[in-house]
């Protein structure tokens, strides 16, 4: 297809919000597709598109969705493209709503994948939180919703985590008992909120945790996301450096803007 974006050997791209493209071992995965114009959905506004469309994309061998109940992590086309993929990885909930090719994972289940350079992909999902650790939760045991996050790892390629949307320092040391570290950590910030929801209290890590969660996870290399595109952020990029350089961390971080691509090795 013209225009499609080539396949890197083991390479992140960035798109904006969430989305998240990770070419590894052959496959392309993408993270929480979101591609509406800007606009407003509900309660939250888009402000900015992706840097790169869907189409741009060609054929993809695996998406994964962190939750599908709020648009700044599944919009309308993002839906429709996670839907069109071969396989959609998701937790328990939002795969029943999603229905197939999503492939329901509870929290600490793996599923594999094949991978065209002839080794295997391992998809471990692990517990996210989406809001402050006191917020009520819902009938399923859930702070706001279902939401997961994933370790990805296999033979010759990077261990990546993707945070998903959560807001819990804990739930990040939790993962780093059970996981070892991971070569690459991406990690959702912003400090999302909305006013009638917690008190407006973030409802996802601020600059200062997503450091935090960096240094409990000892990554070596950090991509953060979802921390620009959308109204209801309120922790920018700049929160994110300014609390890594005070830590003394910045050279975790890999700076590349949207739409360029980040080595992962």
């Amino acid at each position: 297809m013209a225009g499609t974006l080539p396949r890197r050997e083991c390479a992140a791209m960035v798109l904006g919000g969430p989305t998240t493209v990770i070419d590894v071992g052959g496959l392309r995965i993408v993270v929480d597709p979101t591609f509406d114009d800007p606009g407003p959905h509900g309660p939250v506004t888009k402000t900015t598109g992706p840097a790169v469309t869907e189409d741009a994309l060609g054929p993809v061998d695996l998406v994964l969705v962190s939750h599908d109940q709020h648009p700044d992590n599944l919009d309308e086309r993002g839906r429709a493209f996670a839907l069109a993929a071969p396989l959609i990885l998701t937790g328990p909930l939002t795969a029943a709503r999603l229905g197939p090719p999503a492939l329901a994972l509870p929290v600490w289940s793996g599923h594999t994948v094949p991978r065209p350079d002839g080794g295997e992909l391992h998809v471990l999902a692990v517990p996210a939180v989406h809001g402050p650790e006191d917020g009520p939760r819902d009938a399923d045991g859930n702070i706001n919703c279902e939401v997961t996050g994933f370790v990805l790892s296999g033979t010759g390629i990077p261990t990546v985590y993707v945070s998903g949307d959560n807001a819990s320092l804990r739930t990040v040391a939790k993962i780093a008992r059970r996981v070892p570290a991971p070569d690459v950590a991406v990690l959702f910030g912003g400090a999302a909120r909305v006013p009638m929801l917690f008190e407006n209290r973030p409802m996802t890590l601020d600059g200062s945790g997503v450091c935090a969660a960096a240094a409990i996870l000892d990554a070596p290399v950090v991509i953060p996301v979802h921390h620009d595109g959308w109204g209801h952020f309120s922790s920018p990029r700049t929160d994110i450096e300014r609390a890594f350089h005070e830590a003394g961390l910045s050279s975790l971080l890999r700076p590349a803007g949207h739409g360029t691509w980040i080595p992962l090795k």
